[in-house]
């Protein structure tokens, strides 16, 4: 949602732009995450529990039954999920427009001064869209307990996947973690800067909001938190057919920034890549998973449901630290991509 009005305005704003995604960037390595009182992934969350509770049937677990109250049609349970999303995403939609916008009047008055702060303000608010450091740091933590205790890794695991983690091996456990650092990076930083430079603040913005009412609503069945939980296979259905369709091209993407980053190519990992990529339920997150198996020739599997490049080697420690560095690799080298992508939309725009 660039707006470019003259040519003059149209460099200046890819500029900005593209200063803007290195000093977010620069923000994240250097300061992490805002605190979370400020932090608008924080507070997109606050909105999908707020409705969350109210639009899917309430359930309660007694032995191995589930017990189902306020049960609505699913058509409708599909169009209270959908207007609900539907809601959350405009609101920040024009939020991300209106700031950017202002931003955008900073720039008209090109002046140094104004393209810097301009630059800065948009960095600052661009920067809690993607968690590079975080994600490294939490990947990097489960590989610090497990050299503690296997059930001190399964502990520091479940904070970071969903699945069950008490059987867990040392290996899967590793394997796990790697599996989480590939799929969340897509999540995490790839896509919302896809999105960035496709449609500016509003793109990430709204790509954030649908990923992380996926990771809240999208699931097949019921969450369950201490006994009680919710029924979500028709009213997360719309944030999760919504984030596959938002995450399709940047997943893939993501599979060959991995590619680049490697220190020795290989041409035939094209071809293992698709067939492997489809092993996982997922439409989307088995390609960077698969792309990271295939490069660091490394088993990873999620137990009972698939097993990405089985002839590769078992994750030790030190495979953790290679994936990391190759998901830092990847990182510069979309972010080198998308300022080049940025000046490339700019020149069609002053045509």
């Amino acid at each position: 949602m660039w707006i470019w009005d003259s040519t003059d305005l149209v460099w200046l704003v890819a500029t900005t732009a593209a200063c803007a995604l290195l000093f977010a960037l620069v923000i994240d390595h250097w300061w992490g995450e805002p605190p979370a009182r400020l932090h608008p992934v924080v507070w997109m969350g606050w909105y999908l529990g707020v409705l969350g509770r109210k639009i899917a049937p309430q359930s309660l677990a007694t032995g191995n039954e589930q017990m189902r109250a306020n049960l609505l049609p699913n058509w409708a349970q599909l169009a209270l999920g959908a207007l609900a999303w539907l809601a959350g995403a405009g609101v920040v939609l024009g939020f991300a427009m209106f700031l950017q916008n202002q931003i955008i009047g900073l720039i008209g008055h090109q002046t140094i001064q104004h393209f810097f702060l301009a630059s800065l303000c948009l960095a600052l608010l661009l920067k809690p869209m993607f968690a590079m450091k975080m994600l490294c740091a939490e990947v990097g933590a489960v590989e610090v307990a497990l050299q503690q205790s296997l059930d001190a890794g399964r502990t520091r695991l479940s904070m970071l996947v969903s699945r069950d983690t008490s059987t867990l091996t040392e290996s899967q456990v590793r394997e796990s973690a790697i599996e989480s650092l590939a799929e969340n990076l897509n999540d995490s930083v790839i896509a919302p800067i896809f999105w960035f430079v496709l449609l500016g603040l509003p793109g990430a913005a709204v790509y954030r909001f649908a990923n992380t009412a996926d990771a809240m609503w999208g699931y097949k069945g019921i969450r369950m938190v201490n006994g009680q939980g919710q029924n979500w296979e028709w009213a997360g259905k719309w944030a999760a057919r919504a984030d596959d369709a938002l995450s399709w091209l940047p997943a893939r993407i993501t599979a060959a920034l991995f590619w680049l980053a490697a220190s020795h190519k290989s041409f035939s990992f094209w071809s293992s890549l698709r067939q492997e990529a489809h092993k996982t339920p997922s439409p989307n997150s088995g390609w960077p998973m698969a792309a990271m198996a295939l490069i660091l020739n490394l088993q990873l599997s999620k137990p009972g449901v698939y097993v990405l490049n089985p002839s590769g080697d078992r994750a030790q420690s030190a495979d953790t630290s290679k994936a990391i560095a190759l998901t830092s690799k990847a990182v510069l080298s979309s972010v080198l991509i998308a300022c080049l992508a940025i000046y490339l939309i700019a020149i069609r725009g002053a045509l």
